[in-house]
Protein backbone atom coordinates (compact mmCIF):
# COMPACT_ATOMS: atom_id res chain seq x y z
CA UNK A 1 0.00 0.00 0.00
CA UNK A 2 0.96 3.27 -0.71
CA UNK A 3 -0.48 6.08 1.23
CA UNK A 4 0.35 8.92 -1.11
CA UNK A 5 -1.59 7.43 -4.60
CA UNK A 6 -4.42 6.48 -2.54
CA UNK A 7 -4.74 10.02 -1.84
CA UNK A 8 -4.92 9.91 2.10
CA UNK A 9 -4.20 12.96 4.31
CA UNK A 10 -3.21 11.92 7.07
CA UNK A 11 -3.13 14.20 10.58
CA UNK A 12 -0.27 14.43 12.50
CA UNK A 13 -0.60 15.87 16.11
CA UNK A 14 2.63 17.47 17.33
CA UNK A 15 4.51 20.22 19.26
CA UNK A 16 6.77 22.21 17.13
CA UNK A 17 9.47 21.70 19.34
CA UNK A 18 8.62 17.62 20.07
CA UNK A 19 11.88 15.75 19.01
CA UNK A 20 9.75 12.71 18.37
CA UNK A 21 6.84 14.90 16.28
CA UNK A 22 10.21 16.37 14.52
CA UNK A 23 11.31 11.94 13.59
CA UNK A 24 7.81 11.57 12.25
CA UNK A 25 8.24 14.56 10.15
CA UNK A 26 11.49 13.83 8.66
CA UNK A 27 10.05 9.99 7.78
CA UNK A 28 6.61 11.75 6.25
CA UNK A 29 8.87 14.26 4.10
CA UNK A 30 11.07 11.55 2.95
CA UNK A 31 8.61 9.11 1.76
CA UNK A 32 6.75 11.92 0.43
CA UNK A 33 3.78 11.63 2.58
CA UNK A 34 1.15 14.49 2.45
CA UNK A 35 0.01 15.19 5.91
CA UNK A 36 -1.78 18.09 8.15
CA UNK A 37 -0.29 19.28 11.00
CA UNK A 38 -2.31 19.51 14.42
CA UNK A 39 -0.47 21.59 17.12
CA UNK A 40 -0.75 19.95 20.65
CA UNK A 41 0.61 22.36 23.06
CA UNK A 42 2.62 20.79 25.59
CA UNK A 43 3.50 23.48 27.57
CA UNK A 44 -0.12 24.58 28.50
CA UNK A 45 -0.80 21.17 28.99
CA UNK A 46 -3.53 20.56 25.66
CA UNK A 47 -1.85 17.25 25.87
CA UNK A 48 -4.35 16.23 29.05
CA UNK A 49 -7.52 16.90 27.44
CA UNK A 50 -9.62 14.74 27.47
CA UNK A 51 -10.64 14.51 23.46
CA UNK A 52 -7.03 14.25 23.26
CA UNK A 53 -5.96 11.46 25.79
CA UNK A 54 -8.98 9.05 23.99
CA UNK A 55 -6.68 9.32 20.78
CA UNK A 56 -3.58 8.86 23.06
CA UNK A 57 -3.91 7.78 26.56
CA UNK A 58 -0.09 8.22 26.72
CA UNK A 59 -0.85 12.28 26.56
CA UNK A 60 2.16 12.86 24.43
CA UNK A 61 2.88 13.58 20.96
CA UNK A 62 3.04 12.52 18.07
CA UNK A 63 -0.09 10.97 17.31
CA UNK A 64 -0.56 9.83 13.54
CA UNK A 65 -4.31 9.12 12.39
CA UNK A 66 -4.89 7.95 9.06
CA UNK A 67 -7.77 8.88 7.44
CA UNK A 68 -9.43 6.00 7.97
CA UNK A 69 -9.20 6.55 11.39
CA UNK A 70 -6.80 4.01 12.58
CA UNK A 71 -4.55 5.85 15.35
CA UNK A 72 -0.95 5.36 15.59
CA UNK A 73 1.51 6.94 18.29
CA UNK A 74 5.09 6.59 19.86
CA UNK A 75 7.23 8.07 17.44
CA UNK A 76 9.57 4.54 16.62
CA UNK A 77 6.30 2.41 15.96
CA UNK A 78 5.17 5.32 13.94
CA UNK A 79 8.19 5.23 11.25
CA UNK A 80 8.14 1.89 10.91
CA UNK A 81 4.70 1.44 10.15
CA UNK A 82 5.61 4.20 7.24
CA UNK A 83 8.59 2.05 6.42
CA UNK A 84 6.63 -1.20 6.46
CA UNK A 85 3.32 0.61 3.83
CA UNK A 86 5.75 3.06 1.89
CA UNK A 87 9.09 0.91 1.24
CA UNK A 88 10.44 3.99 -0.72
CA UNK A 89 13.16 5.33 0.20
CA UNK A 90 13.90 2.32 3.14
CA UNK A 91 15.05 4.08 6.51
CA UNK A 92 15.41 0.78 7.78
CA UNK A 93 17.56 -2.33 5.24
CA UNK A 94 16.25 -5.89 5.52
CA UNK A 95 19.35 -7.73 6.44
CA UNK A 96 19.04 -8.21 10.23
CA UNK A 97 22.31 -7.49 10.98
CA UNK A 98 22.80 -3.59 9.76
CA UNK A 99 19.23 -3.44 10.59
CA UNK A 100 20.28 -4.19 14.30
CA UNK A 101 23.07 -2.07 13.97
CA UNK A 102 20.90 0.97 12.78
CA UNK A 103 18.16 -0.08 15.32
CA UNK A 104 20.88 -0.40 18.26
CA UNK A 105 21.58 3.36 17.27
CA UNK A 106 18.75 5.13 16.75
CA UNK A 107 17.60 3.44 20.03
CA UNK A 108 20.40 5.17 21.86
CA UNK A 109 19.15 8.10 21.33
CA UNK A 110 15.42 7.21 21.73
CA UNK A 111 15.73 5.48 24.77
CA UNK A 112 18.50 6.39 26.70
CA UNK A 113 18.68 9.92 25.79
CA UNK A 114 14.98 11.10 25.14
CA UNK A 115 12.55 9.97 27.93
CA UNK A 116 14.71 10.95 30.96
CA UNK A 117 15.22 14.45 29.19
CA UNK A 118 11.50 15.31 27.98
CA UNK A 119 9.20 17.60 29.10
CA UNK A 120 7.28 15.30 31.91
CA UNK A 121 10.42 13.82 33.73
CA UNK A 122 11.89 17.39 34.01
CA UNK A 123 8.43 18.99 35.34
CA UNK A 124 8.59 16.07 37.78
CA UNK A 125 12.27 16.44 39.03
CA UNK A 126 11.30 20.58 39.28
CA UNK A 127 8.33 20.40 41.61
CA UNK A 128 8.47 17.27 43.55
CA UNK A 129 12.11 16.62 43.72
CA UNK A 130 13.39 20.55 43.76
CA UNK A 131 15.79 20.82 41.15
CA UNK A 132 16.76 24.09 40.03
CA UNK A 133 16.77 25.81 36.43
CA UNK A 134 20.63 25.10 36.83
CA UNK A 135 20.02 21.47 37.60
CA UNK A 136 17.66 20.82 35.37
CA UNK A 137 20.50 22.26 32.29
CA UNK A 138 23.00 20.13 34.19
CA UNK A 139 20.85 17.20 34.23
CA UNK A 140 19.91 18.06 30.23
CA UNK A 141 23.52 18.43 29.30
CA UNK A 142 24.72 15.42 31.38
CA UNK A 143 22.47 12.35 29.39
CA UNK A 144 23.11 13.93 26.07
CA UNK A 145 26.70 14.04 26.46
CA UNK A 146 26.39 10.64 27.28
CA UNK A 147 24.29 9.17 24.80
CA UNK A 148 26.18 11.13 21.97
CA UNK A 149 29.33 9.54 22.93
CA UNK A 150 27.79 6.30 22.70
CA UNK A 151 26.45 7.13 19.48
CA UNK A 152 29.14 8.44 17.60
CA UNK A 153 31.41 5.01 18.75
CA UNK A 154 28.87 3.20 17.75
CA UNK A 155 29.20 4.34 14.03
CA UNK A 156 31.23 3.08 10.93
CA UNK A 157 33.88 5.16 8.85
CA UNK A 158 33.80 6.87 5.36
CA UNK A 159 30.32 7.05 4.93
CA UNK A 160 28.23 10.30 4.11
CA UNK A 161 25.53 9.99 7.20
CA UNK A 162 25.61 7.67 10.01
CA UNK A 163 25.41 4.13 8.41
CA UNK A 164 25.47 4.86 4.72
CA UNK A 165 25.09 7.80 2.17
CA UNK A 166 22.17 8.28 2.45
CA UNK A 167 19.60 9.14 5.74
CA UNK A 168 17.90 6.23 7.90
CA UNK A 169 16.33 5.96 10.99
CA UNK A 170 19.07 7.00 13.45
CA UNK A 171 20.15 9.81 10.96
CA UNK A 172 16.28 10.78 11.93
CA UNK A 173 16.47 10.28 15.71
CA UNK A 174 20.07 11.55 15.59
CA UNK A 175 18.99 15.49 14.03
CA UNK A 176 15.84 15.73 15.88
CA UNK A 177 18.27 15.41 19.50
CA UNK A 178 20.51 17.60 18.03
CA UNK A 179 18.42 20.35 18.17
CA UNK A 180 17.90 19.66 21.57
CA UNK A 181 21.64 19.98 22.46
CA UNK A 182 21.98 23.08 20.47
CA UNK A 183 18.83 24.65 22.20
CA UNK A 184 20.29 24.07 25.86
CA UNK A 185 24.17 24.55 25.01
CA UNK A 186 25.59 21.56 24.95
CA UNK A 187 29.53 21.03 24.08
CA UNK A 188 29.32 19.24 20.86
CA UNK A 189 33.13 19.58 20.45
CA UNK A 190 33.61 16.52 21.19
CA UNK A 191 31.41 15.02 18.50
CA UNK A 192 32.57 16.83 15.16
CA UNK A 193 31.58 13.90 12.76
CA UNK A 194 27.68 14.05 14.33
CA UNK A 195 27.89 17.95 13.53
CA UNK A 196 28.60 16.69 9.88
CA UNK A 197 25.92 14.41 9.85
CA UNK A 198 23.11 16.89 10.98
CA UNK A 199 25.21 19.76 8.19
CA UNK A 200 24.20 17.42 5.33
CA UNK A 201 20.93 16.14 6.70
CA UNK A 202 19.50 19.83 6.98
CA UNK A 203 20.35 20.58 3.33
CA UNK A 204 17.91 17.77 2.13
CA UNK A 205 14.16 19.24 2.16
CA UNK A 206 12.89 16.43 4.17
CA UNK A 207 14.66 17.49 6.85
CA UNK A 208 14.69 21.15 6.30
CA UNK A 209 11.25 21.61 6.16
CA UNK A 210 10.74 19.58 9.13
CA UNK A 211 12.82 21.63 11.29
CA UNK A 212 10.77 22.66 14.66
CA UNK A 213 11.25 26.81 13.46
CA UNK A 214 9.48 25.84 10.18
CA UNK A 215 6.15 24.52 12.03
CA UNK A 216 2.74 26.14 11.66
CA UNK A 217 2.74 26.36 15.44
CA UNK A 218 6.15 27.55 15.88
CA UNK A 219 6.35 30.61 18.71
Amino acid sequence: MHLERLGEVMKLYSYWRSTTSYRVRIALNLKGLSYETCPVNLVVGEQRARDYTALNPGKGVPTLVLDDGTVLTQSLAIIEYLDATVPEPPLLPTEPLRRARIQAAAQTIAMDIHPINNLKVLTHLKTQMGLTADGQLDWFRHWMTEGFAAYQDLLPKGVAFSFGDSPDLADICLVAQLYNAHRWGVDMSPFPHLLEIEERALSLAAFNDARPENQPDAA
